[in-house]
């Protein structure tokens, strides 16, 4: 049974992905999971540490792939090196490596799993409890910036299909997409704008060299700055996103054709958020 929390803090509850059997097994009879010091201050900076963790399975588990299912309570945490951890391992070049070991409550299972309606790449998803107990899909996880959630927000109340954080390489250049949108001829990749952060002239030079990257491998980007998502989300933002899905034959979201997107429109055809 999910229990209630306190109010919410940004990184209580991190999703981490299982993509090895062993690890999973080790989480649900040995009580403890590691993380790479090394990703955890890479990743995750002020989100740590967690009161939680739950777990994104990959494809290694069959019919529970591409889902989050289980989740445990953090008791605490420790620093070990990988001989520490797995003391019978022959040694080799991860051998002194560095993890967080979190030692774990027993696992539990939530009542509904959480899905993922495309496969993507994941690396960890800090969120709150909040976020988790309410979550129906992965895209529901994220805990960005307050201007991304009123977007997504806007998003699945117009059923616009949006994958949030999409990982993309380009030109051997790694990019998280705040939202990427696929339709029938062409992707699009929405962003949110802080005014502090993209006002600043090396980060504009820096969004404009990944733009050009990104249109170059057949994306159309889209910027909102804070006043537009703040004050015109559901009309100028909504309206701009609507006429190039439109523009670009329509949502692909698993249906048998394309779907259009009427932003005034109050029925909409059924969809993966149906």
């Amino acid at each position: 049974m999910l229990e209630p929390q306190p109010s919410p803090t940004r990184g209580e509850l991190l999703v981490a992905i299982v993509n090895d059997r062993r690890d999973m097994a080790i989480a649900r009879e040995k009580g403890w999971y590691r993380i790479p010091v090394s990703s955890a201050h890479k990743w995750l900076k002020d989100r740590w540490p967690p009161r939680w963790i739950a777990f994104y399975q990959t494809k290694e588990f069959a019919s529970e792939r591409y889902t989050v299912r289980y989740y445990a309570r953090v008791l605490a945490i420790q620093k070990q090196n990988r001989r520490q951890l797995f003391p019978n391992e022959p040694q080799g070049k991860k051998t002194n490596r560095l993890y967080y070991k979190l030692l774990l409550d027993s696992l539990q299972t939530r009542p509904e799993p959480i899905v993922s309606l495309r496969w993507r790449r994941i690396v960890f998803i800090p969120t709150t409890w909040e976020k988790f107990i309410t979550a129906v899909e992965i895209n529901d996880l994220y805990d960005g910036s307050p201007l991304e959630n009123r977007l997504w927000a806007e998003f699945k109340r117009h059923r616009i299909t949006a994958d949030r954080q999409w990982w993309v390489s380009v030109k051997d250049q790694n990019y998280f997409l705040d939202f990427a949108i696929k339709c029938a001829n062409g992707k699009i990749d929405v962003e949110t704008d802080g005014d502090t952060w993209h006002a600043n002239p090396q980060q504009a030079d820096a969004d404009n060299l990944r733009d050009n990257a990104l249109k170059v491998a057949g994306w159309t980007v889209l910027r909102f700055n804070s006043k537009r998502i703040r004050e015109e989300a559901s009309t100028y933002c909504l309206s701009t996103v609507s006429e190039k899905i439109n523009k670009l034959g329509g949502l692909d979201d698993g249906g048998w054709v394309p779907r259009k997107i009427d932003p005034d429109a109050t029925a909409y055809q059924p969809s993966l958020f149906d």
